[in-house]
């Protein structure tokens, strides 16, 4: 679509963020319409779109040739038709996921607890239903409430892996299934070798996914993520918060664990503490006690 407007001298994509949004369909299915006057175009802008409609106008200033208006007719079209494909596979997961539902004697609800984040609704590739509740309903748990782990991400996770866990008898045996444990090659006794193997599971490259989005947030993950990042590298930060949330997913589907996050702060604190007392034990190793600074007092020299 965006070659045939460009072909037509419309710059519609340099005035809307997105051209199969609702000012770009709008505009293009009134300009196959008939509509050629860019003022009316202009016009039909949504509230939220940042361009102005005099600025809109301008981009719509183009020449109208037949042949070109027959491409963009046949690209949306096309658009379309992926679109009814797509919605008739969000109708069919939501029917399975019932179907699991009831298989498995699961009875949990379809209404899982208020949730605290806000989970992004208005994605492009969204789902035309409810998938938090439909995998509340499945799992018991609700799963979205681990950091990182949104529902569409979820829904991923669980058709790669199931809703049954029982085939790895614990976390660990999970995490060296993805990949995301340290795969330690020993010689003669002498460590050679701690880096994970490499995998090409689709599940591995979702956790490292969520790792690098819940490293932006204000959360423990996101803090331990930093922390890590700033010591070992970001590679390395990515496989060791995606195994967290790896060890929390596992954790939550097969022993329905609640996962409530403590916080950055609480885990700057609990670090913090963590790294004081090993100061104390090494300190005493060599005969040493480790005293507070007074407040104000200043380094000797």
């Amino acid at each position: 679509m965006q070659k045939a407007l460009t072909e037509m001298n419309l710059q519609l994509h340099h005035v809307v963020a997105d051209i199969t949004g609702t000012t770009g369909l709008r505009i293009i299915r009134a300009i196959l319409a008939g509509e050629r006057d860019p003022e009316a175009l202009a016009c039909l802008r949504h509230y939220s779109c940042h361009s102005s409609v005099e600025t809109i106008a301008k981009a719509l200033t183009g020449s109208y040739r037949a042949e070109h208006l027959f491409a963009l007719d046949q690209a949306l079209a096309l658009y379309d038709v992926y679109h009814e494909k797509a919605s008739a596979c969000d109708v069919r997961i939501e029917a399975v996921l019932k179907e699991l539902t009831i298989n498995r004697g699961h009875d949990h609800g379809s209404a899982p607890p208020v949730s605290r984040r806000r989970n992004r609704t208005d994605q492009a590739n969204a789902l035309a239903f409810d998938v938090r509740a439909s995998l509340f309903g499945l799992l018991g748990k609700d799963v979205t409430t681990i950091d990182g782990l949104g529902p569409y991400l979820s829904l991923k996770l669980i058709a790669e892996c199931g809703d049954d866990l029982t085939s790895w008898p614990s976390a660990k045996h999970f995490t060296s299934w993805l990949g995301l444990a340290p795969n330690n090659k020993v010689s003669g006794g002498k460590m050679l070798s701690s880096r994970t193997r490499r995998s090409g599971g689709r599940a591995a490259a979702l956790l490292r996914l969520a790792a690098v989005t819940v490293g932006r947030t204000d959360t423990a993950l996101g803090a331990f993520y930093r922390r890590l990042s700033s010591r070992i590298g970001k590679a390395k930060a990515v496989t060791a918060t995606a195994r967290k949330i790896a060890v929390l997913f596992y954790n939550a589907v097969r022993h329905g664990m609640d996962y409530v996050d403590p916080g950055a702060s609480s885990y700057e604190t609990r670090y913090r503490t963590r790294v004081i007392n090993n100061l104390h034990r090494r300190a005493k190793t060599f005969g040493f006690v480790l005293q507070p600074l007074e407040p104000g007092a200043g380094a000797v020299s």
